[in-house]
């Protein structure tokens, strides 16, 4: 039962809050907000966006603090035809995702220092939990309708809440080769911490007997009726254990009515074939039967999860910055893979199955280690300037296939055998990637409005995306303003990403049989960002 829980990625919520990368933000100031085009700045986010551009600014101290309030819905829904109900809905709050930026610049040489969440930045949380913590019990109906049960109908009470948070702390030296050429290279140190709490409790079902009556308690019954069909055979063991039910029948040495009790409690077990097992097969399957059906009740159980996932890494930064003609900049950056390990501190774990010797498996093992890498990425872009009007392009591109993800995904559509999908070539096509364009018009000396778009491409195939982590394509549209007095700039934006609707058939067995269910994902998201930016 709820096997498919332990697939959860630790990506749970690092992933593509906003149209960046599958774990990394690129929404890191309120100047993005309103113009989604910053490869090529030459304003003070260029400490994050391209650093070599910061030697186009004039002299002396430059800070900027920012904030971006982000609203995030997740929308999962699955045809699975057990389930009560295959809408669920995940809800993901970032009040505060702020950006500090700093920098001293000299005529050839400048220092900057970058504080921002580049992945992560938000909790999601699902009242009514997933497809995936539900279809199991919802199995427990067409497992249960036969009678004695007769069941019509389940219920539990599921929450499930995960939050994420990576932080970058960056600093770096640019410096001006000529009025053409800037280069610059920083490191910046990441931070990163997962959390997941929920409660998985009150597993019932309604049957015919007792109407709502807990699933663990229907589990415990059944393994107390196959541990007394084991019982009941141990008269028989000792002289006659090898021969079957009906051979003892045509020898006079059993009644009809107990070959019967025998062969008709292991079929309505489950058990194939009950007729030609000897006595001493058929203990052994009721005894069998009778582990199985206590491990289902445990795992029915009421369960609680009280998690924390961290590690830190590095990630040292290359920028180049040409200008070849006037008002004409060009920005390149290279950010290098960020390794990351992260190591469980578990508090409370649920139970999510067991191995062949009966060995609990929980999803969160205390002290466990999971690679949750920041992919490289090369970012370009160009701002063009005629008169009043600044012409802003780029592109970002990720390295999605090098990075380990700590992806673990049972997918096999055709086996109800787990097959475990570790490569990032089996489940990412090809690299992430997006492209950006916007315009920014002076309205007056102190005035400025802006807009843009992003289209981004995760590259995944079906095999990565699930109900909880999932990377659709999306279309970003930005606008706003800025408001400039002497020193002072003030950043006002708002921003909508859509993502594209997809879709994949889950590998769902009921019994032998694999259903199949179709599940659909999609997402909004909401954000309004402001800034302020001081120059001396």
């Amino acid at each position: 039962m709820r096997k498919s829980l332990v697939f959860i990625a630790v990506t749970l919520i690092s992933a593509d809050l906003l149209a960046g990368g599958l774990v990394t933000n690129t929404n890191q100031s309120a100047s993005w907000v309103r113009l989604p085009s910053r490869n090529a700045s030459t304003e003070i986010d260029a400490v994050y966006y391209n650093p070599a551009g910061i030697m186009k600014m004039e002299n002396g101290f430059h800070f900027a603090i920012s904030n971006q309030t982000i609203f995030q819905t997740r929308e999962i829904t699955s045809d699975y035809s057990f389930l009560n109900d295959g809408s669920y809905e995940g809800k993901v709050k970032a009040p505060l995702f702020p950006s500090i930026y700093a920098a001293y610049k000299m005529d050839k040489l400048a220092f900057f220092f970058g504080f921002n969440p580049v992945g992560g930045g938000g909790g999601a949380t699902y009242e009514k939990g997933l497809p995936s913590f539900e279809m199991s019990q919802a199995d427990l109906v067409p497992a249960l309708s036969a009678a004695p049960y007769s069941a019509t109908d389940y219920r539990l009470d599921v929450y499930f809440k995960g939050s994420s948070i990576f932080f970058g702390y960056q600093a770096g030296i640019s410096y001006k080769i000529n009025d053409l050429l800037s280069v610059a290279a920083g490191v910046r140190y990441v931070t990163a911490k997962n959390t997941y709490e929920g409660h998985l409790k009150d597993v019932q079902v309604n049957i015919a007997s007792s109407n709502w009556t807990d699933a663990s308690t229907i589990m415990d019954g059944i393994a107390a009726t196959a541990q007394g069909g084991g019982d009941a055979l141990t008269p028989y063991i000792a002289t006659a254990g090898g021969y079957t039910a009906d051979q003892l029948v045509a020898a006079g040495q059993m009644t009809v009515e107990t070959r019967n009790a025998i062969v008709n409690g292991l079929t309505s077990l489950g058990v194939a074939n009950a007729a030609s097992l000897t006595l001493l097969q058929s203990q052994t399957a009721f005894y069998g039967k009778q582990t199985q059906y206590n491990l289902t009740s445990n795992l029915l159980e009421d369960q609680e999860a009280d998690v924390a996932q961290t590690g830190s890494g590095i990630c040292p930064i290359f920028s180049v910055n040409l200008s070849p003609i006037e008002n004409l900049n060009i920005g390149i950056k290279y950010e290098m893979a960020t390794k990351l390990e992260l190591e469980n501190e578990t508090a409370k774990d649920l139970l999510i199955g067991y191995t062949a010797t009966g060995t609990p498996i929980t999803m969160f093992p205390d002290g466990d280690k999971t690679r949750n890498d920041m992919p490289a990425m090369l970012a370009v872009g160009v701002n063009y300037k005629l008169a009043n009007l600044k012409l802003s392009l780029g592109g970002n591109y990720y390295f999605d296939k090098s990075a380990d993800y700590g992806h673990k995904i049972d997918d096999d559509l055709n086996s109800a055998t787990p097959t475990v999908h570790v490569n990032n070539s089996e489940i990412i096509e090809s690299n992430g990637m997006s492209l950006q364009g916007g315009l920014e018009y002076n309205v007056s000396e102190n005035w400025l409005v802006s807009a843009g778009y992003v289209y981004g491409n995760k590259g995944v195939n079906s095999l990565y995306q699930s109900d909880l982590t999932f990377g659709n394509a999306t279309h970003t549209f930005g606008g706003g303003g800025a408001f400039t007095l002497n020193n002072l700039r003030i950043n006002l934006g708002a921003s909508y990403t859509m993502y594209l609707e997809d879709e994949k058939s889950v590998n769902h067995f009921l019994g032998a049989t694999n259903l199949l269910p179709t599940e659909t994902y999609t997402k909004s998201t909401m954000v309004v960002g402001v800034g302020v930016e001081l120059s001396f």
